[in-house]
């Protein structure tokens, strides 16, 4: 009977630090130096000649044809538990997870068991949990804050305005209509963590996702290095934040309904095509509801309303006022027909001309 197969053959375990990991098989091999097994003189067994160690996954991962996580989480420096799947050979271990602690001092690269490239662990005397997820305080002072956070806080967002609309009155002196102008702010930053609640991933270069189970103080956050990011807040506001440009491409229909304000600020141009198809029937219909006025205003420049082959219609269910500052010219190609139930008067403080081919009076 065989019996040199794993599960046999004994269990020999151990725990070591990784030294590399570019597997130039991509599946997720790493280089790991193990405590007792191996030496830490770098000179007498380099990094390269260490054997490569495979990564066992969760089984939320299928290991298989790139389906579900991805086994290169791990990195130069991080500590390391596992097996040799060899028994007392030791060429091919297994590692089953991570050890995390509180490093007493930083990578020394001219030894093993150290990253040799000396960039983890990044702090000392301080546990390698996120500072998202531990927030350490002192007098509810954060100790050692998290650089997104500070950086978050320090570039909020304040005193967006909104349109403001100068008051138009009538003759008697009342205001017909006006807007407020107000601004808005950023919502303060949220984050309130309490160790254990805050459940973080950060990568190497700076994408965090936050889930953040904090009683009272929920939040869920998802932030790329450059700053875009968008965060969901305790009691259900949810922030977009874009650093660049902002794409949507949207095959189907969509649908929104604010049931509070709607304020766009834009620093730029704003342009709207409707039926770019050129399909019958596609019309851009505003409706305004009851007790309220569209207001349109250009601080310097023209209003300009073109119809390409096309009519313009306008009805006006009360009076139609038209104040110009101006001259007033108006030129037709056809024919003016003005039809009027009630009295016409016309004040003009200059002359007044009237050329016609014929010119008739009350015929």
């Amino acid at each position: 009977m065989n019996d040199k197969f794993l599960g046999f053959n004994g269990f020999v375990w151990f725990v070591g630090v990784v030294e590399g990991r570019n597997d130039p098989t991509y599946t997720g091999r790493l280089k790991v130096r193990a405590l007792g097994h191996h030496t830490g003189n770098k000179e007498i067994l380099p990094t390269a000649d260490l054997p490569w160690a495979s990564c066992m996954l969760p089984v939320t991962a299928a290991g298989i044809t790139g389906l579900g996580q991805s086994p290169s989480g791990l990195v130069e420096g991080s500590w390391v538990l596992g097996y040799f799947r060899d028994g007392n050979t030791r060429q091919e271990p297994i590692i089953m997870g991570s050890l995390p602690g509180r490093p007493s001092e930083l990578a020394n690269t001219s030894k093993g068991f150290y990253d040799p490239n000396g960039v983890y662990p990044k702090y000392k005397n301080e546990p390698d949990t996120n500072r998202l997820a531990v927030n350490l305080k002192e007098s509810n002072t954060e100790l050692n804050p998290h650089l997104s956070l500070t950086l978050r806080r320090s570039t909020r967002i304040t005193g967006v305005a909104t349109a403001d609309f100068n008051p138009v009155t009538a003759a008697d002196g009342s205001i017909v209509s006006a807007s407020d102008g107000d601004t808005f702010d950023q919502p303060e930053i949220p984050y309130s963590a309490t160790y254990p609640y805050n459940h973080v991933n950060e990568t190497e270069s700076g994408h965090i996702v936050e889930f953040d189970d904090t009683p009272n103080n929920e939040r869920i956050h998802e932030r790329h290095r450059t700053g875009t990011s968008y965060e969901i807040s305790p009691s259900g506001t949810r922030t977009d934040i874009i650093k660049g440009d902002h794409f949507t491409l949207l095959s189907g229909a969509n649908k929104v309904s604010v049931g509070g304000n709607n304020d766009i600020s834009i620093d730029g141009r704003h342009k709207i095509y409707i039926n770019k198809s050129n399909t019958a029937n596609n019309h851009y219909d505003i409706q305004v509801g009851s007790n309220a006025n569209v207001n349109i205003q250009v601080d310097k420049g023209d209003v300009n309303l073109v119809t390409v082959d096309g009519k313009i219609n306008v009805n006006a269910g009360g009076d139609y006022n038209v104040k110009v500052d101006g001259n007033y010219n108006m030129t037709v190609a056809g024919s003016r027909t003005v039809t009027v139930e009630g009295t016409t008067i016309d004040n003009t403080t200059g002359s007044v001309t009237h050329r016609g081919s014929r010119i008739d009076l009350n015929p």
